[in-house]
């Protein structure tokens, strides 16, 4: 999802509503999430070596996508991050060169799938080294193949001018089932890292790219929770890169004080698509769908792939819980498990880059209070981490405001300076402001 423009950070009301459904989505629907991911990266391990060339037959893409969304079948069993395809976009309002590609990324089961994204490389002339990576994780924008943010890629990412103009380079990754085949693996963090992770590796191997193997994770809301596991499996998933520093924009957690909050929302029909996502990304085994949904509740899972935000808050938003639910998913052994396993607020080791987490003090969809037990909680396990909370601020307000000071934030990692960072935000005069260590 895209909430703000590239040069001013406005939001428009279509972008506004997205924002506000993804964070709710993120807010409750991921109510189930949970535990640690540590040591899920090292599945697959680095990307090391390219495979030799094979040829390969692509499909068609999805209906009403450009030809490039044609995705391969099979997807060849090459590295992570290894690129399929690429085209050079025309996006005259980008302050860069914009690049669509087709990448491999890994499913949980480690099987290679194709993702898609952007890559947007700066006007300015690549530093020795390359040009430093702000790679974003996007926030909730719906499941369907034509929700992909790379097929408006002036829209991927917000901010992007701002960051383009300091000579970072900006990748962004559609997600795993978003302009790809299958149905995106919503709220599965682990993917999601993966897949905004990989797409670093894929702007190192685009020629003129001349991205560094430095790079900042950013994300809010959904966004926000991809950040959080990209922390904790960076160093394990992808080796030979370095991370420098995770943003964390208003990251869900505390799932489960949530579930009740989503089951009598206008936003409940999330739900649905946890539910949706989970099973696409763990399977009928480990998230069996029959066990939390009713024959009318399976029967709506189609309609998941069929619009974006917009049109399943249409479609499906006055959907009855009691009508489409079996029982609540906690009490139910597979799917605590599942949920569990996406809530950072159940890593059980800090990751080695240092956390910044950002909020809005009048966040209407992630409670504040969450995101204060989340940070004790990392602070307890060791995590180098800072976090901003912005008086009066609301969910997707918060980012254009925050702005000045998360990019002098990122600007100081990628310069080394030292953590925790002594800089004292200043976008406001009375920003709430926690450290630890202390």
């Amino acid at each position: 999802m895209s909430d703000f423009t590239l040069g001013n950070g406005r939001e428009t009301t279509t972008m506004r509503r997205h924002h506000i459904i993804a964070a709710i989505v993120l807010t409750g629907i991921v109510t189930a999430a949970g535990c640690s991911s540590s040591g899920h990266g090292s599945a697959t391990g680095p990307s090391a070596r390219p495979t030799a060339s094979t040829p390969v037959t692509y499909g068609p893409p999805p209906s009403g996508l450009p030809a490039f969304y044609g995705a391969p079948q099979p997807v060849p069993a090459r590295p992570a991050g290894a690129v399929l395809k690429s085209e050079r976009v025309a996006a005259p309002a980008v302050h860069g060169t914009v690049y669509r590609v087709m990448y491999v990324s890994r499913s949980l089961q480690n099987r290679p799938v194709a993702v898609t994204g952007v890559v947007i490389v700066p006007r300015t002339r690549a530093p020795a080294g390359g040009y430093p990576v702000v790679t974003w994780g996007h926030g909730t924008n719906g499941m369907a193949d034509k929700c992909a943010p790379s097929l408006d890629p002036a829209s991927a990412a917000p901010l992007a001018n701002a960051l383009l103009d300091r000579g970072w380079e900006l990748t962004a990754s559609d997600y795993q089932g978003e302009g790809t085949p299958g149905l995106m693996p919503y709220i599965t963090g682990v993917i999601a890292a993966r897949n905004t992770i990989d797409i670093v590796r894929a702007a190192r191997a685009i020629k003129g790219a001349n991205a560094s193997d430095q790079y900042v994770v950013w994300g809010h809301s959904e966004g926000g929770q991809t950040a959080m596991f990209a922390l904790d499996i960076a160093g394990t998933w992808a080796p030979e890169l370095h991370l420098d520093g995770v943003v964390a924009g208003a990251p869900p957690s505390q799932f489960g004080l949530i579930y009740s909050f989503l089951k009598t929302s206008p936003y409940r029909f999330y739900l649905l698509m946890a539910a949706g996502g989970l099973n696409a990304a763990y399977g009928d085994t480990a998230a069996p769908l029959h066990q939390v949904l009713t024959p009318a509740g399976m029967a709506l899972i189609p309609d998941l792939e069929k619009g974006c935000s917009d049109y399943l808050s249409k479609q499906l938003g006055n959907v009855s819980i009691e009508t489409v639910t079996k029982s609540d998913p906690f009490k139910i052994p597979a799917w605590r498990t599942v949920l569990m396993a996406n809530d950072p607020q159940n890593f059980a080791t800090p990751g080695a880059a240092p956390l910044l987490m950002i909020q809005g003090g009048n966040d209407e969809q992630i409670p504040v209070a969450s995101t204060a037990i989340l940070a004790q909680h990392l602070c307890t396990i060791g995590q180098n981490l800072e976090r901003w909370i912005y008086p009066g601020q609301s969910h997707a307000g918060v980012v254009p405001v925050s702005a000045p000071d998360m990019i002098h934030w990122i600007a100081d990692r990628f310069a080394g300076v030292a953590n925790p960072d002594p800089y004292l935000p200043k976008a406001q005069n009375d920003i709430a402001r926690t450290q630890c260590p202390a």
